[in-house]
Order: C-alpha cells, then structure tokens, then sequence
C-alpha cells in the first residue's frame, strides 16, 4: 500500500514528475509503450482521473515536467492546461510535451505554450520517408521540418529530437543524411536510439518469423561511432550514451532518472521510485478509474520494488555510468579494477576528488560494463 498522506515531508527531494498520455492514432511497429489507438471519446474521462491522481500526492513544488506517451498532443490545449494547473512547478521549471510531426498546427504551438509547456520533445525517428515508412510512421521528413520551424517561431527556445538508428535496410548514406539534416535544424537536445527488439511487437513477430533481420553488430557499432563523432564536430556535448545537447541545455527531467532521484509518475502504466520503492500502475483504465475515485494512488501492486540502500548503491552506479562525461564517485574493487585493465572504464580528477567513468571503448560497449555493478 502506497502511503498517500498529503503533507509534504521536509527531507523528500522529489520534484520530478512524468504523466502518461496512452493514447495515440496508430501504433508503430517497433513500440511497446502502454498505449491505445483512436479513443478519443476517453480523453476527458482520462484527464480528469490524471488530475484527481496528482492530487493524491503531496504538493511538491516540482522542477520538471515530463507529458510522455503515447501522443500527449492528441489532448487539447485545454487539456494541457488544466492538468497544468493542478502541478505546482518551479517558474523555471523545464516543461517537456513530447509531439509526433504530424497534424500539429502553429496554433496548437502557441495555445501549448500559453499552457505552460516550454520543452518539446519531438519524435522525429528519420527524414528518410522510406524509413519512416518502414516503422510505421504516420508523418514524412518534410511535415517533420515544418514542426521543427512552426515550434520555433511559436516561441520554442529548447526542442529535442529523436532520431533511430540500425534500422534494418538503413544504411551509413541514410544516417549520414539525418544526422546533416538535423544539425541543420540546430536543436538544443538529440537523442540517438538504436532499434529494439521488444518482445510483442510488429517487429518482435517479424523478426521471429525470418522476416526481418537485426543488423549486423559491427554495422550498428559504426553507426553509434559515427553519430558521436559526427554531432561532436558540429559543438553537441555526447553527455549521455544515447544524448547530445548544447551547452546548458542537458535534459533536466531525464538527467533525475540517471542520477537515481525519485520521481512521481501519474497516468495508466506510469512508473514512479517513490519513498524508496519502484512500482508501475495499473495498465488497465477500469482499475485505474477506480482506485483514484477511491483515493487510491492505481498501483500494480505486483510490479512494487523495494530499493534498499544495497539496491540504491547499484542502480546508482549503473546509472550514473550512462552519464558519460561525469560518470560516478570512485569505486576502488577488484571489478572496477579489471575494468580499467580493459580500458572500458577510466578515472578522472574533479575539484581534486575522482571519478570513474565509461571510456571511448566501454561507451561501444557499455552493457558489459553496467552488468559489473549488478
């Protein structure tokens, strides 16, 4: 059972809060996000009990904002804002609302902004419209340019964009092209993912099936060693494995779950680490409808994680060495050693205390390093 208690507990650090938007017109072969397609009569149903959830919780003053999905942008500016007047944020609090580039309107921008959106995370995947094509995206490189301007001269000072990479049948021209297309737009954050294989999905069947082939490990190794050095010319920082950002503008949301904060996660199958525990709610609207009419924060109470101060150590450090140009506090062991004897790790002096961190070498390789602090 979740405490709910509303008073806020001086010595709490949370000030991070994700709210789950499910909804979305079609859903991309590759995803496995808690999402549901063309149920637009359950928006606002949907709104109010996301509402009555963040409410359960204490009143914390919050420093960032994340609407992720799914396609928050399916709900209306109205929407937006009246779950926007139910948080209490920070007047420089980053607020994020990540959009697909398709049927966003310069209008839309500027009622989203009016909200108090300030950060748009824009899912981008490629400008290749034959990629696109093949995950099963809705929108063309060109409508995801036009996004990119309309958000600009609606006001957007701080944009991220997603870009996939070891798509099958991508090659180095494709990605070479993107990364040239994206650098033109100039964002303040990119963020660089390669294609998983998540188990029932459209691609997860096809591949299965023999239908489709993952791409081969040294290909997609030099694609990853590409991107780096190709967005580290062109002024980006690689401040974590999969993110690039200008200077001053690393993701203030994401950069919480990389340094093992606790966050409140609000919406269907949202995940929280709340009061030393990690849980998810419930995937299943009639339960969740329920337990906030109850009162009742809608936790899966089977998905409920206690973190203890061992568990809290080792998440930290794994990830904390995603962080690759700060890294984590020194470990001096026998495995970290080993590790440095493999050059996938490298200690560093800052302010006069050391640091460990992922090399050039461990940055390729990086699984097998996390998996020494399990």
């Amino acid at each position: 059972m979740i405490n709910k208690e509303n008073k806020v507990n001086k010595r709490e650090n949370v000030d991070a809060i994700y709210l789950h938007i499910p909804f979305c017109t079609r859903k991309c072969d590759y995803c496995d996000f808690c999402t549901f397609m063309n149920m637009g009569y359950e928006y606002e149903k949907y709104v109010q009990a996301l509402i009555k959830e963040i409410n359960l919780y204490p009143k914390y003053e919050y420093d960032t904002v994340y609407f992720g999905g799914g396609t928050p942008t399916l709900l209306s500016a109205g929407h937006i804002s009246r779950i926007m007047e139910n948080i209490n944020y920070k007047s420089d609090g980053e607020i994020t609302l990540e959009m697909n580039p398709d049927k966003i309107t310069a209008d839309k921008l500027r009622e989203l902004k009016k909200a108090g959106i300030n950060r748009l995370s824009i899912g981008i995947q490629s400008f290749q419209d034959h990629i696109l094509k093949f995950l099963g995206r809705e929108h063309m490189g060109t409508e995801a340019e036009e996004l990119f301007w309309n958000a600009r001269e609606s006001g957007f000072k701080n944009i991220s964009a997603d870009l996939m990479f070891s798509i099958p049948g991508q090659t180095m021209e494709d990605l070479e092209k993107d990364l040239k297309k994206i650098v033109e737009l100039s964002p303040e954050n990119i963020s660089i993912y390669s294609l998983i294989w998540e188990e029932g999905t459209v691609f997860w069947s096809k591949l299965k099936k023999g239908i489709l082939e993952e791409t081969d490990q040294d290909l997609e190794a030099q694609m990853y060693e590409f991107i780096i050095e190709f967005l580290e010319e062109n002024g980006y920082i690689h401040y974590e494995i999969s993110n690039f950002s200008k200077k001053n503008y690393f993701g203030r949301h994401n950069m919480k779950y990389w340094k093992n904060k606790e966050f409140i996660g609000a919406g269907l199958s949202a995940a929280s680490y709340y009061r030393g525990r990690r849980y998810s709610n419930t995937r299943i609207f009639r339960k969740y409808y329920k337990s906030v009419e109850d009162g009742k924060i809608p936790v899966d109470e089977s998905t409920i994680e206690i973190i203890d101060e061992t568990e809290a150590f080792k998440l930290h450090n794994m990830l904390g060495l995603r962080l690759v140009q700060e890294g984590i506090e020194d470990i001096r062991n026998e495995k970290t050693e080993k590790l440095l004897e493999r050059e996938l790790i490298e200690r560093i002096c800052v302010d006069g205390k050391y640091r460990i961190r992922l090399s050039k070498k461990g940055i390729l390789l990086a699984n097998n390093v996390f998996v020494e602090f399990i």
